[in-house]
């Protein structure tokens, strides 16, 4: 303005350009900074969009917790017989191979009952084999003896049926014939001494000859002499067949006799029987004496305590001299290869959540995530499964989210770069996509 003054009207023109000149330099140099301030703007809030746009896609295919631990086979060893602790190998701490001794026990008292039952299993073996023999022999003198009752008795019957005929004969034809004979010669001895009774008054008046009457009375003597002797042969045929009856009654004897053998030759056989499950009992006393022998066998293994497992020793509680119980807790072997992590995520994480999925795993010991996938997905909340199990039928219920534990394998770790141990905490993500 000042310039218009100066100049006066007739400038005017020449002066004005000026002006435009200098406003339009000025808003130049107000538009330029504003132009960047712009882009700037424009510029950030893009990086700022593709950031957040990066985060979101990054965190919403994953579900994290910090309630995660290391998890192993806590493998407790223990003692399963009685005894005084002799050597203790294993430390603290110790590396150990499955199978290496680790304890051992006084295994004197063991030893012995170990020889006791192997005497006890040769005596049984002994014993079992000699009833062995005898079943066959007792089976053969069984055999021998029932056939030759069975002999003696047919020929008892065979004995009894010849007694038994001469009976029936002795008592009727030869009876019969003796008494007839008597009969006979009773008859003719009367007729001969009627005959001499009445020769005799005819020999004393003189009217036979005494010829006659002598061949009369000879003939009397000789009927009587005859009926004497049939008479005999009577009696002896009589005694004869009480003679026989005895003899059929003693053949009878044999018989029953021989009958009597034969049942007991049959009931012998029950000794072959009895013999067979004598030997039996010997037998199972042999298995019986064998499964004895096998568990003082085991009783003197078991005096040697060893390692079930590859792992690490740890909480040592045995010491030499001490008496330890079947049961009883030594140490614990720890195996440090074989360990997973169990991570508890809240109820509202496992949507998407199976097994299969990639993990990440970062341990707070080391500060280095590595990798491994979900093994598994518990069947129940830990709550649940908790000592005490929470209670909502009381009428005081409060929701709360609960947490089911996830059981994810890691991928193998080098040792020389870490070492998982059992309760280390980590923080456990799941890659759901």
């Amino acid at each position: 303005m000042s310039i218009e003054i100066e100049v006066g009207l007739e400038n005017a023109t020449k002066v004005k350009p000026k002006s435009e000149e200098i406003r339009l330099d000025e808003d130049a140099a107000v538009v330029q900074p504003q132009s960047n301030l712009r882009r700037n703007l424009i510029f950030g809030g893009a990086a700022v969009a593709v950031l957040v746009a990066g985060l979101f896609i990054y965190f919403f295919n994953r579900e994290s917790t910090d309630d995660a631990q290391v998890d192993g086979h806590i493998t407790a060893v223990s003692a399963k017989v009685y005894g005084r602790v002799a050597e203790v190998l294993a430390k603290d701490n110790e590396p150990v191979k499955a199978g290496q001794p680790l304890v051992k026990l006084d295994a004197r008292d063991y030893q012995a009952a170990l020889d006791q039952a192997k005497g006890q299993l040769a005596l049984a073996e002994s014993e079992a084999q000699s009833a062995g023999v005898d079943v066959p022999k007792t089976r053969e003198n069984v055999a021998s003896g029932t056939s030759s009752a069975d002999a003696q008795l047919l020929g008892a019957q065979a004995d009894a049926m010849r007694a038994e005929v001469t009976y029936d004969q002795a008592k009727t034809s030869d009876l019969a014939w003796a008494q007839a004979n008597v009969d006979k010669s009773r008859a003719n001895a009367r007729l001969a001494q009627a005959d001499l009774e009445r020769f005799t008054p005819l020999m004393e008046k003189g009217e036979i000859s005494k010829q006659q009457f002598d061949a009369a009375k000879a003939n009397a003597d000789a009927t009587a002499s005859a009926l004497t002797a049939d008479e005999q042969k009577f009696v002896q045929a009589q005694r004869s067949v009480d003679i026989t009856k005895a003899q059929l009654e003693a053949a009878r004897a044999r018989v029953q006799q021989a009958q009597a053998g034969v049942a007991a030759a049959k009931a012998d056989t029950k000794q072959v029987s009895m013999k067979q499950a004598d030997a039996a009992a010997k037998i199972a006393k042999v298995q019986q004496q064998r499964a004895a022998v096998e568990a003082a066998q085991l009783n003197l293994e078991y005096a040697t305590i060893t390692a079930p497992v590859d792992g690490v020793v740890t909480h040592k509680q045995v010491e030499i001299g001490q008496v330890v119980q079947p049961g009883q807790g030594l140490l614990v072997v720890v195996p440090l290869h074989d360990v997973w992590v169990t991570a508890n995520f809240k109820e509202t994480q496992l949507k998407k959540m199976k097994a299969g999925q990639k993990a990440e795993v970062k341990v707070d010991t080391y500060g280095k995530t590595f990798s491994g996938h979900v093994d598994s997905i518990a069947s129940a909340t830990g709550a649940v499964l908790s000592l005490l199990p929470p209670e909502n039928a009381t009428g005081n219920y409060v929701k709360v989210v609960q947490r089911i534990p996830v059981k994810i394998l890691l991928d193998p770790i080098p040792q020389e770069k870490a070492v998982l141990r059992p309760g280390m905490n980590v923080e456990a993500t799941v890659l759901t996509k």
